[in-house]
């Protein structure tokens, strides 16, 4: 059953009380969510000096939390479809807090280890939740914006992940997670209090809601849309050639241009990562604009920006200028997250609106797998003597298949209109 149009027109015109509020709070949380995964790779020095293991068992620590954190999101997904999703996020930040507070005590590999199983655990139920919640919010021509805020958080606690690293020296190996499990416990107190679901809608319609709800059954219901699985690829190939790219970018510098270790990742990331957060929030703007006129702009921004992406890729990556790579790579982060900011908003037209949260976790499931599998074949690549340029250059291609995916989707929905919301 298709909404009447001057129903969705009234139910888009009024946010529902807090829709902003919402979005700042989640923007914290989804700092916290990956400062606190993410700390533990910068002091590599002090853990080990403290417990002694080997470099394996200390990349062990990292690849336990993405499996596990990666397996379960689905499932963590489904919970946030099933039950209150402000719930689900405020239960998993203070799981994920205590826990991390609890690794401040680890006197062992085997402790810190299990931590990690645990942090993959409770961190899993955030991301699809979190996203789930502000389209729920934001349900007309904000939802971008509101989308590429709360991705802005999440990077910025991507950017400040060397806090754990500066803490260790100054102070102690464990002082950064006693200060961030404190502050994350503390916190999803005060959402507790706060943070609540959007009252249901009277004048929105459900789209094919017969049925009981179940993982199974959504899962089901997903994969049988010709638009999910476009968006379920997008985000696969996407996911390969941003790793290979952001996996392989300080190497790049280095031998290019003969660069030191320290130099060539200030590079790839003290330039790159400012030009992303800007590129999420300016192509959520961008986008809500648009909508305006434009039903379609969730879809149209995204091709924009992939398609100035990919010369970019191409162009930095054989240059002979230090000045030109930096610049065009800043250009390529910045609208390459054009798609970030909207792939939710995308989603919500690929998906019924009952699985969104599950919708999520099954890609977040995609992300961590080939995350892993884009670095891995950089280096195989790399072995067989196929230089970083050309690297790169296949793995830029990967977004031309993006829009071709993209252009499907809106030929898809078009064809087959699907109510948002």
């Amino acid at each position: 059953m298709l909404l009447n149009p001057s129903l969705t027109v009234k139910a888009e015109s009024k946010l529902p009380k807090r829709a902003w509020l919402v979005v700042l709070l989640l923007s914290f949380v989804g700092c916290l969510n990956y400062l606190d995964r993410m700390m533990i790779t910068t002091m590599h020095e002090s853990i080990v000096k403290e417990m002694p293991m080997t470099d394996g068992q200390f990349g062990l620590l990292t690849s336990v939390f993405l499996w596990v954190y990666g397996i379960l999101s689905p499932f963590t997904g489904f919970l946030a479809d099933r039950f209150s999703r402000s719930r689900v996020i405020i239960l998993s930040l203070f799981v994920w807090s205590a826990t991390t507070f609890l690794t401040a005590y680890s006197t062992s590999f085997e402790q810190l280890l299990a931590t990690r199983v645990l942090m993959g655990i409770s961190e899993s139920c955030y991301i699809p939740a979190a996203y789930a919640l502000i389209v729920d919010y934001h349900k007309g021509p904000t939802r971008s914006f509101a989308s590429g805020l709360h991705i802005a958080g999440i990077m910025s606690g991507q950017s400040f992940g060397f806090v754990g690293g500066w803490l260790a020296e100054e102070h102690k190996w464990n002082t950064s997670f006693i200060v961030f499990g404190i502050l994350g416990v503390v916190y999803s107190l005060v959402l507790a209090f706060i943070l609540r679901d959007p009252p249901k809608s009277g004048n929105l319609v459900a789209f094919e809601s017969d049925g009981k709800v179940s993982f199974l059954s959504g899962i089901k219901d997903l994969f049988k849309r010709r638009a999910y699985i476009l968006v379920f690829i997008i985000w696969g190939l996407l996911g390969v050639s941003g790793w290979i790219i952001s996996g392989w970018l300080p190497v790049f510098y280095q031998k290019q241009f003969n660069l030191s270790q320290t130099l060539a990742g200030l590079y790839a990331t003290g330039y790159i990562y400012p030009a992303s957060i800007v590129g999420v929030i300016l192509g959520g703007l961008w986008t809500d604009y648009w909508r305006r006129k434009y039903k379609y702009a969730q879809i149209s921004v995204p091709i924009i920006g992939l398609l100035i992406s990919v010369p970019c890729v191409i162009f930095a990556s054989n240059s002979g200028s230090l000045m030109v790579a930096i610049t065009l790579f800043m250009i390529y982060g910045l609208v390459r997250m054009f798609t970030d900011a909207n792939i939710m908003p995308i989603l919500c037209l690929a998906a019924d609106h009952r699985y969104r949260a599950t919708g999520f976790g099954v890609m977040n499931l995609l992300a961590c797998v080939v995350g892993g599998v884009g670095i891995y074949a950089g280096g195989l690549l790399q072995d067989r003597n196929i230089n970083l340029s050309e690297i790169f250059a296949y793995g830029s291609l990967l977004m031309l298949v993006c829009v071709v995916c993209l252009y499907l989707i809106k030929v898809n929905i078009s064809k087959k209109p699907f109510p948002e919301d």
